[in-house]
Protein backbone atom coordinates (compact mmCIF):
# COMPACT_ATOMS: atom_id res chain seq x y z
CA UNK A 1 0.00 0.00 0.00
CA UNK A 2 1.77 3.08 -1.16
CA UNK A 3 -0.59 5.25 1.02
CA UNK A 4 0.68 3.51 3.84
CA UNK A 5 3.94 4.72 3.95
CA UNK A 6 3.24 7.93 3.69
CA UNK A 7 1.83 8.27 7.23
CA UNK A 8 4.26 5.93 8.65
CA UNK A 9 6.77 8.69 8.53
CA UNK A 10 4.61 11.34 10.47
CA UNK A 11 4.77 8.68 13.05
CA UNK A 12 8.20 7.79 13.01
CA UNK A 13 9.26 10.14 15.43
CA UNK A 14 7.54 8.62 18.66
CA UNK A 15 7.89 5.14 17.42
CA UNK A 16 10.18 4.40 20.46
CA UNK A 17 8.31 5.88 23.55
CA UNK A 18 4.36 5.26 21.98
CA UNK A 19 4.22 3.32 19.22
CA UNK A 20 2.73 -0.17 19.83
CA UNK A 21 1.09 -3.09 17.74
CA UNK A 22 -2.12 -4.52 17.77
CA UNK A 23 -4.01 -7.05 19.89
CA UNK A 24 -4.37 -9.71 16.33
CA UNK A 25 -7.96 -10.66 17.18
CA UNK A 26 -8.93 -8.36 19.97
CA UNK A 27 -8.57 -4.31 20.37
CA UNK A 28 -10.74 -2.94 22.50
CA UNK A 29 -10.70 0.59 24.16
CA UNK A 30 -12.11 2.57 26.99
CA UNK A 31 -14.86 3.53 24.95
CA UNK A 32 -15.96 0.41 23.22
CA UNK A 33 -16.75 -0.85 27.20
CA UNK A 34 -19.58 1.97 27.09
CA UNK A 35 -22.22 0.94 24.50
CA UNK A 36 -23.33 -2.23 23.64
CA UNK A 37 -22.18 -3.13 19.57
CA UNK A 38 -24.15 -2.20 17.52
CA UNK A 39 -25.78 0.80 19.42
CA UNK A 40 -24.92 4.11 18.16
CA UNK A 41 -25.31 7.47 19.82
CA UNK A 42 -25.54 10.26 16.57
CA UNK A 43 -26.64 13.30 17.64
CA UNK A 44 -28.83 15.49 15.25
CA UNK A 45 -25.91 18.05 15.45
CA UNK A 46 -22.50 16.76 16.99
CA UNK A 47 -21.16 20.15 18.23
CA UNK A 48 -24.33 20.59 20.35
CA UNK A 49 -25.07 17.59 21.53
CA UNK A 50 -22.20 15.63 22.58
CA UNK A 51 -20.92 16.67 25.48
CA UNK A 52 -16.47 16.51 25.52
CA UNK A 53 -16.33 15.56 28.78
CA UNK A 54 -18.29 12.05 28.54
CA UNK A 55 -15.02 11.21 26.03
CA UNK A 56 -12.21 11.71 28.76
CA UNK A 57 -10.77 14.14 26.25
CA UNK A 58 -8.57 17.27 26.93
CA UNK A 59 -9.01 19.86 24.84
CA UNK A 60 -5.33 20.89 23.04
CA UNK A 61 -4.83 24.82 22.23
CA UNK A 62 -6.96 27.42 22.13
CA UNK A 63 -9.78 28.12 20.47
CA UNK A 64 -8.17 30.21 17.37
CA UNK A 65 -5.58 26.66 17.29
CA UNK A 66 -8.31 23.95 17.09
CA UNK A 67 -8.72 22.63 13.68
CA UNK A 68 -12.45 22.08 12.84
CA UNK A 69 -14.24 19.33 11.31
CA UNK A 70 -15.13 19.70 7.72
CA UNK A 71 -18.53 17.78 7.69
CA UNK A 72 -20.56 20.14 6.03
CA UNK A 73 -17.69 20.69 3.28
CA UNK A 74 -17.47 16.48 3.10
CA UNK A 75 -21.39 16.43 2.75
CA UNK A 76 -22.07 18.54 0.09
CA UNK A 77 -20.06 15.92 -2.14
CA UNK A 78 -21.28 13.34 -3.69
CA UNK A 79 -20.58 9.72 -1.84
CA UNK A 80 -19.07 7.29 -5.46
CA UNK A 81 -18.84 3.86 -4.36
CA UNK A 82 -20.89 1.19 -2.16
CA UNK A 83 -22.24 2.99 1.11
CA UNK A 84 -22.62 0.21 3.71
CA UNK A 85 -24.46 3.07 6.14
CA UNK A 86 -23.49 4.11 9.28
CA UNK A 87 -21.63 2.55 11.74
CA UNK A 88 -20.43 3.16 15.41
CA UNK A 89 -16.85 4.83 15.89
CA UNK A 90 -14.39 4.26 17.91
CA UNK A 91 -10.43 4.72 18.74
CA UNK A 92 -7.47 2.40 19.43
CA UNK A 93 -3.90 2.78 20.22
CA UNK A 94 -1.30 1.36 22.43
CA UNK A 95 0.09 2.05 26.13
CA UNK A 96 3.77 2.81 26.37
CA UNK A 97 6.05 1.14 29.79
CA UNK A 98 7.69 4.71 29.91
CA UNK A 99 4.48 5.94 30.82
CA UNK A 100 3.20 3.24 33.65
CA UNK A 101 3.80 3.03 37.42
CA UNK A 102 2.35 0.79 40.21
CA UNK A 103 4.60 -2.53 41.23
CA UNK A 104 5.97 -4.66 38.91
CA UNK A 105 3.77 -7.64 37.21
CA UNK A 106 5.21 -10.73 34.43
CA UNK A 107 4.60 -10.27 30.99
CA UNK A 108 4.95 -14.02 29.52
CA UNK A 109 5.06 -15.17 26.51
CA UNK A 110 3.42 -18.25 25.29
CA UNK A 111 5.33 -20.94 26.61
CA UNK A 112 5.06 -19.07 30.10
CA UNK A 113 8.25 -17.94 30.08
CA UNK A 114 9.20 -13.92 31.26
CA UNK A 115 9.16 -11.59 28.48
CA UNK A 116 9.85 -8.52 30.94
CA UNK A 117 8.60 -6.97 34.75
CA UNK A 118 6.03 -4.36 33.42
CA UNK A 119 4.90 -1.89 35.88
CA UNK A 120 0.94 -3.20 37.06
CA UNK A 121 -1.00 -0.16 35.37
CA UNK A 122 1.23 -1.08 31.96
CA UNK A 123 -0.14 -4.58 32.23
CA UNK A 124 -3.62 -3.60 33.05
CA UNK A 125 -3.37 -1.55 30.11
CA UNK A 126 -1.82 -3.85 27.91
CA UNK A 127 -4.27 -6.68 28.61
CA UNK A 128 -7.18 -4.57 27.32
CA UNK A 129 -5.61 -2.95 24.45
CA UNK A 130 -3.73 -6.56 23.43
CA UNK A 131 -0.47 -4.98 23.02
CA UNK A 132 2.03 -2.08 23.62
CA UNK A 133 5.37 -0.95 23.53
CA UNK A 134 7.92 -1.88 26.18
CA UNK A 135 10.99 0.47 27.37
CA UNK A 136 13.38 -0.83 25.43
CA UNK A 137 11.43 -0.05 22.35
CA UNK A 138 9.98 -3.52 21.53
CA UNK A 139 7.01 -3.75 21.11
CA UNK A 140 4.69 -6.94 22.13
CA UNK A 141 1.50 -8.52 21.32
CA UNK A 142 -1.29 -11.02 21.68
CA UNK A 143 0.10 -14.50 21.31
CA UNK A 144 -2.61 -16.75 23.69
CA UNK A 145 -5.51 -16.47 25.87
CA UNK A 146 -6.45 -18.59 28.70
CA UNK A 147 -2.60 -18.81 29.63
CA UNK A 148 -2.35 -20.58 33.67
CA UNK A 149 0.94 -18.84 34.27
CA UNK A 150 -0.70 -15.27 33.51
CA UNK A 151 -1.61 -12.81 35.52
CA UNK A 152 -5.80 -12.17 35.52
CA UNK A 153 -6.47 -8.78 33.37
CA UNK A 154 -9.17 -7.12 35.86
CA UNK A 155 -11.36 -5.54 32.83
CA UNK A 156 -11.76 -8.80 30.58
CA UNK A 157 -10.79 -11.54 33.19
CA UNK A 158 -8.61 -13.28 30.59
CA UNK A 159 -5.17 -14.44 31.17
CA UNK A 160 -3.46 -13.20 28.39
CA UNK A 161 0.15 -14.22 26.75
CA UNK A 162 1.90 -12.49 24.54
CA UNK A 163 4.97 -12.67 22.26
CA UNK A 164 7.63 -9.76 21.68
CA UNK A 165 8.09 -8.54 17.93
CA UNK A 166 10.72 -7.35 15.71
CA UNK A 167 10.34 -3.37 16.03
CA UNK A 168 11.98 -3.21 12.52
CA UNK A 169 9.55 -5.11 10.65
CA UNK A 170 6.21 -4.49 13.31
CA UNK A 171 7.21 -0.46 14.61
CA UNK A 172 3.73 -0.10 15.04
CA UNK A 173 2.62 -4.06 15.06
CA UNK A 174 0.67 -6.23 13.80
CA UNK A 175 -3.18 -6.95 12.52
CA UNK A 176 -5.35 -9.73 11.35
CA UNK A 177 -3.68 -10.37 8.50
CA UNK A 178 -0.02 -10.66 10.39
CA UNK A 179 1.35 -7.74 8.86
CA UNK A 180 2.20 -4.32 10.08
CA UNK A 181 -0.56 -1.75 10.34
CA UNK A 182 -0.37 2.10 10.28
CA UNK A 183 -1.51 4.41 12.19
CA UNK A 184 -4.81 6.51 10.91
CA UNK A 185 -4.85 4.02 7.88
CA UNK A 186 -5.44 0.56 9.87
CA UNK A 187 -8.86 -0.05 11.04
CA UNK A 188 -10.34 -2.64 12.94
CA UNK A 189 -14.07 -4.40 11.30
CA UNK A 190 -16.36 -7.76 11.95
CA UNK A 191 -14.98 -9.13 8.59
CA UNK A 192 -18.36 -10.56 8.17
CA UNK A 193 -19.36 -7.55 7.04
CA UNK A 194 -16.11 -6.25 5.50
CA UNK A 195 -13.25 -8.48 4.76
CA UNK A 196 -9.84 -8.02 5.54
CA UNK A 197 -7.83 -6.33 3.12
CA UNK A 198 -10.87 -3.81 1.84
CA UNK A 199 -10.20 -0.35 1.04
CA UNK A 200 -12.83 2.02 2.74
CA UNK A 201 -13.91 5.76 2.99
CA UNK A 202 -15.24 7.76 5.78
CA UNK A 203 -16.19 11.03 4.71
CA UNK A 204 -15.85 12.29 8.01
CA UNK A 205 -12.47 11.81 8.47
CA UNK A 206 -11.62 13.61 5.52
CA UNK A 207 -9.94 16.84 5.90
CA UNK A 208 -9.15 15.78 9.70
CA UNK A 209 -5.61 17.33 10.97
CA UNK A 210 -3.19 14.29 11.14
CA UNK A 211 -1.96 15.79 14.68
CA UNK A 212 -2.56 19.12 16.61
CA UNK A 213 0.09 21.06 14.58
CA UNK A 214 -1.91 20.47 11.53
CA UNK A 215 1.16 19.51 9.77
CA UNK A 216 -1.10 17.58 7.34
CA UNK A 217 -4.90 16.33 6.65
CA UNK A 218 -6.12 13.27 6.41
CA UNK A 219 -7.73 12.12 2.93
CA UNK A 220 -10.42 9.73 4.45
CA UNK A 221 -8.98 6.54 3.15
CA UNK A 222 -8.53 3.52 5.41
CA UNK A 223 -7.83 -0.59 5.24
CA UNK A 224 -9.22 -3.00 7.67
CA UNK A 225 -6.42 -4.91 8.93
CA UNK A 226 -7.56 -6.18 12.15
CA UNK A 227 -10.66 -7.57 13.60
CA UNK A 228 -11.57 -7.34 17.54
CA UNK A 229 -13.72 -9.07 20.57
CA UNK A 230 -16.13 -6.39 20.67
CA UNK A 231 -15.90 -4.69 17.26
CA UNK A 232 -19.17 -6.36 15.88
CA UNK A 233 -21.45 -5.27 13.45
CA UNK A 234 -21.49 -2.17 11.99
CA UNK A 235 -18.61 -0.69 14.27
CA UNK A 236 -15.50 0.94 12.90
CA UNK A 237 -12.26 0.77 15.06
CA UNK A 238 -9.45 3.24 13.88
CA UNK A 239 -6.05 2.51 15.16
CA UNK A 240 -4.45 6.24 15.75
CA UNK A 241 -0.97 4.78 17.43
CA UNK A 242 -0.78 7.46 19.65
CA UNK A 243 -2.86 8.26 22.79
CA UNK A 244 -2.41 12.16 21.78
CA UNK A 245 -3.94 11.50 18.19
CA UNK A 246 -6.65 9.65 19.72
CA UNK A 247 -7.30 12.35 21.96
CA UNK A 248 -7.66 14.97 19.18
CA UNK A 249 -9.88 12.39 16.96
CA UNK A 250 -12.06 11.79 19.54
CA UNK A 251 -12.48 15.80 20.17
CA UNK A 252 -13.19 16.39 16.63
CA UNK A 253 -15.47 13.19 15.84
CA UNK A 254 -16.38 11.69 19.12
CA UNK A 255 -16.44 8.22 19.95
CA UNK A 256 -19.84 6.48 19.00
CA UNK A 257 -21.52 8.89 17.23
CA UNK A 258 -21.59 7.23 14.18
CA UNK A 259 -19.82 7.79 11.51
CA UNK A 260 -20.33 6.65 7.21
CA UNK A 261 -18.50 3.94 5.47
CA UNK A 262 -18.05 3.61 2.16
CA UNK A 263 -16.16 0.76 0.04
CA UNK A 264 -15.48 0.67 -3.68
CA UNK A 265 -14.90 3.96 -3.48
CA UNK A 266 -12.30 5.73 -5.97
CA UNK A 267 -10.83 7.91 -3.70
CA UNK A 268 -9.39 5.31 -1.84
CA UNK A 269 -8.67 2.32 -4.53
CA UNK A 270 -6.48 -0.01 -3.76
CA UNK A 271 -2.75 0.91 -4.94
CA UNK A 272 -1.44 -2.21 -6.55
Amino acid sequence: MKRGACLVSLFAASACSTAGNTWMSEPMTADQADLEPGKLAVPKQRSEAVDPTRFRSKVLGSEAERPEITSERVRKQPLVGKVLGTFRNTYYDFPAEADATGDLVSLRDARCGVIAQVPRSFYEAVCVQGSGILKSGRPVSFAQRDCECAEVCPRTQQKICYEALDPQKYPWGRGALGTPITPLYTVAVDDTLIPMGTPIYIPEFDGLPVDAARSSVHDGCFISQDRGMRVKGPHVDVFTGMHATTELWNRLVPSNQGVTVVVESPRCARAE
